[in-house]
């Protein structure tokens, strides 16, 4: 049986090749994104983070998210909950399925913290564990947990949290450097991530602030994590990942699809040119991966479009092309159109 990659814990970093985790958002991390995240240098890939108490009463529209695809592999489920035996039940429906069972708690949304789920969790560290510790005695793959330092009220406990959750079972754990209250706010801190990471002898994925290659090289000599995961820097940029592999010397440009495509002009192309033809690349791709497995949605593709354009010159325009078009396909087509480098129209 073929090993379930990011279960490895390193010597100090020092320029070799570590995992790239595209994080688990709800409406962004849909089965066509994640398979695109893959094509374009993400290792591992979650889902959207999903509503354990729906996924134990069945709800289709969960249970949808759960999809998945022998290309996406290995294939981890995020679940959240306030409910014990609900998170139980959902993590044992998913199995099966699973390479990995992923549990949120470092979710800062309020709709989730309402329910004391996700980050809020972090404010009762007992219970938290309780609940992975149960998990870990009920499915037979390995579950794996991200949090957030703490909920900004008090000391921050999440070194404390993860040496409970190693002795516990839990076999990889991620944390995101900022605390519940300050939500997106501030900087991430990764003294603390380096400080759970020296704690604890499972792996430690570092998360929050990571955007580049510069930024990767300097997170991972100061955490010496074992992986890093994005999250807001890949919405509507899935090259973020090729990025930073190409800056960190783990690939070559010449390798990625994009420049292929335009192998006789690339270096000839201004940067503004560059990222418009990496954009399109990618739109055309999400767009091929979407009729090949979910289908196209209006809605869905409406949210990536805007995140897709969001920066180029004349983005705007692509809000009103969303709402003018009804037809997915004529949508579909007139995103690639807008993305369609100067040189070329």
């Amino acid at each position: 049986m073929m090993k379930t990659p990011g279960f490895d814990t390193y010597e100090p970093w020092s320029g070799e090749q570590r995992p790239l985790y595209l994080a688990p958002m709800a409406g962004v991390s849909d089965l066509p994104y994640r398979l695109l995240a893959k094509e374009c240098g993400a290792d591992i890939t979650i889902t959207e983070f999903t509503n354990s108490t729906a996924l134990s009463r069945e709800a289709t529209a969960s249970w949808r998210k759960m999809e998945s695809d022998p290309r996406e592999q290995p294939f981890i489920p995020q679940i959240f909950g306030g409910e014990m035996h609900d998170m139980v039940t959902a993590a044992t429906m998913l199995e099966e399925s699973a390479d990995v069972i992923d549990l949120n708690f470092g979710c800062p949304a309020p709709k989730v913290t309402n329910i004391c789920a996700g980050a809020a969790l972090m404010g009762e560290p007992q219970r938290l564990v309780t609940m992975v510790e149960k998990i870990v005695d009920a499915v037979n793959v390995p579950v794996t947990a991200k949090m957030r330092l703490g909920t900004g009220q008090g000391p921050n406990n999440a070194v404390n949290i993860c040496k409970s959750l190693e002795r516990i079972g839990a076999q990889r754990l991620c944390i995101h450097g900022r605390t519940l209250r300050q939500r997106y706010s501030g900087t991430a801190d990764w003294e603390t991530i380096q400080a759970a990471v020296n704690a604890v002898d499972v792996p430690v994925v570092a998360n929050g602030d990571i955007t580049d290659a510069e930024s990767a090289q300097r997170c991972l000599e100061l955490t010496n994590a074992s992986g890093l995961m994005i999250g807001r820097a890949a919405i509507g940029r899935p090259d973020v990942f090729a990025q930073i592999k190409v800056g960190l010397g783990w690939m070559e440009e010449a390798e990625l699809p994009w420049v292929q495509e335009h192998q006789d002009d690339w270096d000839e192309m201004s940067e503004t040119s560059k990222a418009f033809a990496s954009r399109r690349w990618c739109w055309d791709r999400y767009v091929t991966l979407c009729r090949e497995t979910t289908g196209l949605a209006k809605q869905t593709m409406q949210r990536h479009a805007i995140a897709f354009s969001k920066g180029l010159p004349g983005a705007k325009s692509v809000r009103s092309l969303m709402h003018e078009l009804s037809d997915v396909n004529q949508s579909a087509q007139a995103i690639s159109d807008f993305l369609r480098p100067i040189s070329e129209g």
